[in-house]
């Protein structure tokens, strides 16, 4: 019996979203095609009927986290009631919410470390979902794109090291500092 039309477009997007929750948890490399096939409940033997390689599928999930992370940051700026939405964007990424929701949260504090070592096509696409990012930043809170880009860097960097550190205290201390320099930022 033929699969149902759409059948082959819905695996793939389930092979997307576990490989994207799989790559913001553990990063590329420690992450393999069974494992992601496994969380999309799925056997790995199908993998090549929907992807080329690895790289491939990297690229997708790139894309895809960084769509859902934006959806995120712009509900939470649409919740936003008195206070301006950019805050509300810092206040949800520097959270302690965001930082322990690994396979929720943003992909480029996941992945940002393993960049240099990927290859050209993926490099090129997280360049990419990076200056997505920014712009998204620099729309939203009408910033120009130098402050957007250090705004950015800013909260994921305190999300890494804070993400890092095996210290409960010391990490939301990061985090607030984090905050509190993303709000110099704005004013700067």
């Amino acid at each position: 019996m033929p699969y149902p039309e759409g059948h082959k477009i819905k695996v793939r997007g389930k092979i997307i979203e576990s490989a994207a929750q799989a790559f913001r948890t553990n990063g590329i490399r420690d992450i393999s095609v069974p494992v992601i096939m496994k969380g999309a409940g799925l056997t790995h033997g199908g993998f090549y009927s929907h992807f080329e390689n690895k790289d491939q599928l990297v690229v997708e999930a790139c894309r895809y986290a960084i769509s859902d992370t934006i959806a995120l940051l712009q509900q939470a700026a649409d919740q936003a009631k008195d206070v301006p939405k950019i805050h509300a964007i810092i206040q949800y990424y520097l959270s302690q919410e965001h930082r322990d929701r690994r396979e929720i949260g943003c992909i480029l504090p996941a992945l940002s470390g393993e960049m240099s070592r990927s290859s050209d096509e993926v490099r090129q696409v997280f360049t990419q979902e990076v200056q997505r990012m920014i712009d998204f930043i620099a729309d939203l809170a009408q910033l120009d794109t130098s402050k957007a880009s250090a705004l950015l860097s800013s909260m994921v960097g305190s999300l890494v090291l804070a993400r890092s550190v095996h210290d409960s205290k010391l990490s939301d201390d990061l985090l607030a500092a984090g905050k509190q320099y993303a709000q110099t930022i704005l004013v700067a």
